[in-house]
């Protein structure tokens, strides 16, 4: 019986090979004719196994190679190394994108900005120490937070518009107009201004907007800070930081003194960069909404980064306050009320020695005077003219510059009990002439 088995030849060619289960050993030979001679069964049975077996493995380690190289059988990989066992810990990772952009938070905020410059005239003494009176500029920005039936309402601080004699306001489509003041609160740094609504074009009206104001008691430290406002006095530009603490102690120096007051109102420190001209700009949280009012930036050879705001909710109510007083335009000097009232500042040293409050203790009181027909006497202070606080002389006379003779303005005066204790009350005054 013939039998046929098929090879993988390793050059790519395929043949077979047949073998006969039956030999035949009668084929001539040149040698000659030979004796036939029979094979022994034994033998026979095992050629053929032999021979069989070896045709088997032929046949089977042909399919595994045409397994695995043509069709990808039995493939595996290993990559692993025996080594010792490792640790399974893996980094949290997160597919949100972080982004310090906030070109769109500034778009929205920058036209309640402007940039305020004031003129003023300040006493100065020369070297042979006479005095004399000399004009100087310096820039701040303000924040525009209200709008009534004749004005449009701008927040900033005190220093900024303190001793003006000009105030001049540049909204954010660079239009300059003249403002006056409408209150000031020196011992909280904070002041509201006013430009008259028809000293302004439409075109600035659609340029300009009200500033959202945020809760500034919701803050978190660490969450960012945007401070926007006119440094340098080069115009309007953008700092970017962090909350880095909230309730910071703040206190006032008083350069002609050296006294050092504490000041009730903690403030929100920032490491946005606030430089000169910034203040009375706004520090806006990420969702554009102000937060506080740059106030100062302690500036020391080993200190950098950081800055000071205070925060709107803390000082919103005197904001208010401020907001609705009368608008003040300076009187001339010919014109100018007065108390009459002689005396001298309450320092914050005086006021922890004795147990008194800030302002101005009268001394005496002028005969024939608006304060003495008031009711006023000796012994109290006083402590607010108008709404506006005063914490000194200077503050006092630098209010009445606004109010002429014959006005009447209110008088807030804190007098001592018999106990020691002071009790605050009010008194309308009726303005009168200086005492020659």
């Amino acid at each position: 019986m013939e039998n046929q088995y098929n090879y993988y030849n390793p050059e790519g060619q395929q043949g077979s090979a047949q073998y006969n289960s039956q030999q035949n050993f009668n084929e001539p030979n040149n040698k000659g004719p030979k004796q036939k001679k029979k094979m022994p069964k034994a033998v026979a049975v095992t050629g053929f196994a032999l021979l069989f077996g070896v045709v088997s493995s032929a046949t089977f380690l042909t399919s595994s190679i045409v397994g695995s190289r043509l069709l990808g059988l039995n493939e595996t990989k290993s990559t692993a190394k025996s080594t010792a066992p490792v640790n399974s810990s893996s980094l949290t990772k997160t597919s949100n994108v972080v982004t310090s952009d906030v070109s769109g938070i500034v778009e929205n905020v920058m036209p309640s900005i402007v940039s305020i410059t004031n003129m003023s005239v300040q006493q100065v003494q020369d070297f042979f120490g006479g005095v004399s009176q000399q004009q100087s500029e310096s820039a701040g920005t303000g924040i525009i937070i209200s709008q009534n039936d004749s004005e449009l309402l701008i927040v900033t601080n005190n220093h900024v518009v303190e001793n003006s004699e000009t105030l001049t306001v540049t909204f954010n489509d660079n239009t300059s107009l003249e403002a006056n003041i409408k209150g000031t609160d020196a011992s909280h740094d904070l002041a509201v201004i006013a430009v008259p609504l028809n000293t302004i074009s439409d075109d600035t009206m659609d340029a300009i907007a009200v500033a959202t104001l945020g809760d500034s008691t919701k803050l978190k430290v660490g969450e960012p800070a945007i401070a926007i406002g006119n440094a340098l006095g080069y115009g309007q530009s953008v700092t970017t930081g962090v909350i880095s603490a909230t309730d910071r102690e703040s206190t006032t120096t008083d350069q002609a003194t050296g006294q050092t007051t504490v000041n009730d109102v903690s403030l929100i420190q920032t490491d946005a960069a606030i430089n000169p001209g910034n203040s009375g700009g706004a520090l806006v949280n990420a969702s554009g909404e102000v937060i506080g009012i740059n106030s100062s930036k302690l500036v020391g050879s080993s200190v950098e980064g950081v800055g000071y705001a205070i925060p709107i909710s803390d000082v919103s109510d005197i904001i208010t306050n401020l907001m609705n007083q009368q608008t003040k335009a300076k009187v001339s000097e010919s014109e100018r009320g007065y108390l009459g009232i002689t005396g001298f500042d309450v320092t914050s040293e005086y006021a922890q020695r004795f147990s008194m409050p800030l302002g101005v203790y009268i001394t005496d009181v002028t005969d024939g005077g608006g304060a003495k027909a008031a009711g006023l006497s000796k012994g109290g202070v006083i402590t607010e003219l108008n709404g506006t606080t005063i914490d000194n002389m200077e503050t006092l006379q630098k209010e009445l510059k606004y109010y002429a003779k014959g006005e009447k303005v209110q008088v807030t005066v804190q007098t001592p009990d018999n106990n020691g204790e002071y009790t605050a009350k009010n008194y309308e005054i009726t303005l009168g002439a200086k005492s020659e």
